[in-house]
């Protein structure tokens, strides 16, 4: 038995005549009524009873119809899911976000563009810190990732490089450095600065403390914040001073400002990482999306140190 045997039984059995039945699937009458002995003859039993004109269901037919009718329904939705899935239109995406990297307008704008294109692809995300998201993607437990580099060289993933954004000084509101002009980072170098464990952003870590030494001064760090989203609040608190991406000014908490570094400002690089091996057309479309608007458009690369990699497809 075949699909064909359930097509052809199925017309039938809802045309209940053989020539109109024929006319339907677009074959002559003669090799209709064959499949249909054949299928009568697969199963054991008639399933129509021959009439002067046309035919009808027995009993066995009737019970038939309702499984073929289910066969050919889920067979239909099969092929529609995997050709959606193959040219990318549906699927699941799981995507971490480090170090307050979704504050960063360019994300959430390419997130918007990729769902606008792709309504029925689920996107699952996942905030986290570059570390974590690194292994996250190496398990398979993450897919794509818009992380903190630098990273350490890996012929298992692809990186583009899509915005470096500069950074600014946050302070709490009435501090006497709360003066409403950009400040230089040397008049941090008596304040406690509140930062992130270099563990989890190595990058964006040492970037601070070089720009602090460049600037004649070695950082009093005080309290660790768990992540860079954490230091808003801790700062507003009085607990010290920082340094963070501009986007992160989108915080706008009572008992902080934020002024403009006057002299040369640190970096907060952001990339988007993803496995080498993916085949995912779903996550390719994604990585396409988020390029379009990059604005270093930067082509992906293998973390060899060595070349470019191929764009995603």
């Amino acid at each position: 038995m075949d699909i064909r045997h359930l097509r052809y039984f199925v017309a039938v059995a809802e045309e209940l005549h053989f020539t109109r039945a024929a006319a339907r699937l677009g074959i002559r009458q003669p090799p209709l009524s064959l499949q249909i002995k054949q299928l009568e003859a697969e199963i054991g039993a008639p399933l129509f009873r021959r009439l002067s004109r046309g035919v009808e269901l027995t009993e066995a037919g009737r019970l038939f119809l309702d499984e073929a009718r289910a066969i050919l329904s889920r067979l239909d939705y099969a092929l529609v899911d995997a050709r959606r899935r193959a040219r990318g239109e549906c699927g699941r995406i799981r995507m971490g976000f480090a170090g307050a990297t979704y504050f960063q307008p360019l994300i959430p704008a390419a997130i918007r563009a990729y769902r606008t294109r792709h309504p029925d692809v689920v996107l699952s995300p996942e905030q986290s810190n570059t570390p974590a998201l690194i292994a996250g993607l190496h398990e398979g437990r993450i897919d794509v990732a818009f992380i903190r580099p630098p990273i350490e060289p890996d012929a298992r993933l692809r990186v583009l490089d899509l915005i470096d954004e500069e950074m600014v000084i946050a302070v709490p509101a009435g501090h006497p450095l709360d003066t409403g002009a950009p400040l230089p980072l040397a008049a941090l170098a008596t304040e406690p600065f509140i930062l992130f464990p270099r563990e989890i952003g190595h990058g964006l870590h040492d970037s601070i403390i070089a720009a602090c030494l460049a600037a004649g001064f070695t950082p009093k760090l005080g309290q660790d914040a768990p992540q860079i989203s954490s230091i808003i609040p801790m700062v507003a608190a009085g607990f010290g001073v920082s340094v963070v991406p501009r986007s992160v000014t989108q915080i706008h908490a009572d008992g902080i400002v934020y002024r403009p570094i006057a002299d040369a400002a640190p970096r907060a690089p952001i990339s988007l990482a993803w496995r080498s091996d993916d085949r995912s057309v779903a996550v390719g479309n994604f990585i396409t999306a988020v390029r379009k608007l990059a604005p270093l458009g930067t082509p992906p690369r293998s973390r060899k140190g060595q070349g470019s990699a191929p764009d995603p497809q």
